[in-house]
This record gives structure tokens, C-alpha cells and sequence, in this order.
């Protein structure tokens, strides 16, 4: 590949003074970080946006199993027609790739390979890739580039988004983690075609989260569109997926590191993320699990009389038109409501000792409480159907 040239020497004059005695010394680091978001609808347009990513770069892919076999071989045949040195390295699909054991074996990859600081890593996959190649990406050489390649709905429209990175620990999913940015996230729509309906409707459940935390225009489209989104109708999908980026970016730009927990894009993953471990990451899909969690949570909240029965019953006859879990009968396995609540508490200690609820109130809006008591979560399990 082209070697660039030696870049022209320069020289620093600093002569930095001393401090008085006693007196005060401060660290400081100011980094602004800003990526594009692309929605593209073939492998020609994403190459397109590609190209001024990874041209004169060395390559490296991660990506599964399933995924490799789908778009990687003419993914890379275009990334070389670019010039670019390619390595690909594939995982098993599936949430238990979501590892430490994983990414020490990405690592090792990485560096028996030529990838050094200035090359890029493309995360090519659903959440799981996207997650776990961004945090091999994070701690290799203290930081080197990625960019997300989404290749399911859940992916496009959350995990690739927001520079959250992370694998799974047997005591709690997403406990080993970073904050990350990609470098870009290129999300073509035409990969989700060859998405299983089942994983279609797991990425809608967090569209419809975002939908009913911030946007009730959001609500009224994926109300208009939710069976031409099913039906996998190309326009229907990139009109979802660009809202869900515009959503979502807007609200993690208030908090990008999550200094304050009060987060309303947590709505339903204070039940889920326990859901998640009881099933051992596998039988449920994370879209699945938070589904059910918003119905929890908002019976929490209707409970409490702050979200009207009303909105309550639209939120639950939207998922089941959409065939997302809404009560413990609709989930692939049988879980226990104390089981649920034992796996809470290590959520409690990630989150600085208590557990916040994002409680709607209506389509847009929300509350965020921290004294939900353990009995409020375990009777909205059971009305949830769960023993």
C-alpha cells in the first residue's frame, strides 16, 4: 500500500515556569468528538463513505460468523480496490462472544497483525460486534480508530450509536466497559433484508423507547410504519433508522459520558439488563428484554398515577402488533420475579447505589425517580405475569 512521507520536522519552545510554592496544580483535558452518521442503502454507497476513512490504512474487520459469510467477502474485495491492507477476524455469532475471553483473543489477533494507531478497525455485525470491537478498539495502543458497520435493525437504530463499549461478565452484562467514539457509523439499510422478522421487531422495541422518551412525532411514524417496517420496506426502514440517530444523538450530547445516571434513555433497561443475565444472554433478545422492561417500568408508573392507564394499554397494543414480549408468558424461557430481583442488585451497585427509574408520564415525557421501592418492582413483575 502507499507509504506516505516523513512528515517535516518542526520545533517547540516552551520554557515552562515553575510553581510558586504551595500553589495549586490541575490536570486538565478538553477533547470535542464528532462523528457522521450514515445512512446508506447499498455496499457501493458505503464504500462511498468509507473511502476517506480508510484509504492509505491498514484494515482490520471484525465481524461474526453469520455476518462473514453475508457482506464481508464483498466488503473487503472494496476496501482492497481501495488500496487498503485487510485482515478479518471473525467471532462466534451470538451475546456469549460478548467476552473477555473474546476480546483477549481480538487482541492477540491485532497484535500478531500490522494494524498500528493511526489504522482502523470497521466493526462489521449487530450490537455484539459493534460493542465488543469497539472496546478491543478502545484499550489496543490506548486507543485506536473504529467504525461501526451496523448490520441489524438493533444496531443501527442503538448499540452502534453513542461510543458506549463493553462485554459481558457473568455477574452483570456490559460491567467491563469504556467510552469510546467511532470514528463514523455507516448503517446500510439494505443489510436488513436479510434480518429474521423476530430481530426486526427487537430493533423496533428501542425505537418505540425512544419514541416514548422523547419524541411523539417518532411515536406517530413508527405507529404509520410499523408493518412496512416488518415487511422490511427499504424507505419505511431508513426513515426509521435516521429518526432513531437523530434522537439519540441529540439526547447523549446533554451527557456523553453519563455523569449524571439520570438518564431517559434507560427507560426499560433497569428491568432488562437483569432479565438479560437470568436468561444467561442467549434464549432473549436484548430488543425483546426491553420490551418487557418498559412495560414493568411503566406499570410502575402507572401505579404511581403518573402515566394515564390509557397510554399504558397504547404502549402494550403497540408491541404486541409488533410481537414483542409484553408479559413472562410472552418470553422464551420462564423467570422468576425474585431471580429478576436478585440480579438487580448488581445493577444497584454499577449505578452508585440505587436503582433510577425512567417512568413515563406521556409520549415525550418522563420522570426520574430513584425511590422506587423493591416491593414496587416486584409487584409490577407479578402483573407482569411472573411468579
Amino acid at each position: 500500500m502507499p507509504i506516505s512521507a516523513p512528515p517535516a520536522p518542526y520545533r517547540l519552545r516552551d520554557r515552562l515556569p515553575l510553581p510558586a510554592p504551595a500553589a495549586a496544580i490541575e490536570g486538565r483535558a478538553r477533547r470535542v468528538e464528532r462523528y457522521p452518521i450514515h445512512i446508506t442503502r447499498s455496499l457501493d454507497e458505503t464504500l462511498e463513505r468509507l473511502e476517506p476513512l480508510v484509504r492509505g490504512r491498514n484494515v482490520g474487520v471484525i465481524t461474526d460468523g453469520v455476518v462473514e459469510s453475508l457482506f464481508a467477502p464483498p466488503l473487503v474485495a472494496g476496501l482492497r480496490e481501495l488500496g487498503c491492507d485487510v485482515l478479518l477476524h471473525a467471532v462466534p455469532a451470538g451475546e456469549t462472544s460478548k467476552s473477555l475471553e473474546q476480546a483477549t483473543a481480538l487482541w492477540d489477533w491485532l497484535a500478531a497483525g500490522r494494524l498500528a494507531r493511526r489504522d482502523v478497525i470497521l466493526t462489521l455485525g449487530g450490537g455484539v460486534v459493534n460493542d465488543l470491537g469497539g472496546w478491543v478498539a478502545s484499550a489496543y495502543m490506548r486507543g485506536i480508530p473504529y467504525v461501526n458497520l451496523p448490520t441489524t435493525l438493533l444496531a443501527q437504530v442503538d448499540g452502534a450509536l453513542g461510543g458506549k463499549v463493553a462485554v459481558n461478565h457473568p455477574r452483570a452484562k456490559n460491567l467491563l466497559g469504556a467510552f469510546h467514539q467511532p470514528a463514523a457509523v455507516v448503517a446500510d439499510v439494505s443489510c436488513l433484508q436479510s434480518l429474521a422478522r423476530r430481530h426486526l421487531a427487537a430493533g423496533l422495541a428501542e425505537c418505540i423507547k425512544k419514541a416514548v422518551i422523547a419524541s411523539p412525532a417518532y411515536w406517530a411514524l413508527i405507529q404509520a410504519d410499523a408493518d412496512a417496517i416488518l415487511d422490511r420496506d427499504e424507505r419505511a426502514l431508513e426513515r426509521l433508522v435516521r429518526g432513531a440517530a437523530a434522537i439519540k444523538t441529540a439526547l447523549i450530547e446533554r451527557d456523553p459520558f453519563e455523569v449524571d445516571l439520570r438518564r431517559p434513555l434507560n427507560f426499560g433497561h433497569t428491568i432488562s439488563h437483569p432479565l438479560e443475565t437470568v436468561t444467561g444472554y442467549g434464549p432473549l433478545l436484548h430488543g425483546e428484554a426491553v420490551a418487557f422492561g418498559m412495560v414493568a417500568e411503566s406499570r410502575v408508573a402507572e401505579a404511581r398515577g403518573v402515566l394515564p392507564g390509557e397510554l399504558l394499554e397504547a404502549l402494550i397494543a403497540l408491541l404486541r402488533r409488533c410481537r414483542l414480549p409484553r408479559a413472562a408468558a410472552d418470553l422464551p424461557v420462564p423467570v422468576r420475579a425474585d431471580d429478576v430481583m436478585r440480579a438487580m442488585e448488581k445493577v444497584r451497585l454499577i449505578r452508585a447505589g440505587s436503582l433510577r427509574y425512567v417512568l413515563p408520564v406521556a409520549i415525550g415525557e418522563t420522570l426520574i425517580a430513584d425511590d422506587v421501592s423493591d416491593a414496587e418492582t416486584h409487584r409490577a413483575l407479578v402483573a407482569c405475569g411472573m411468579s
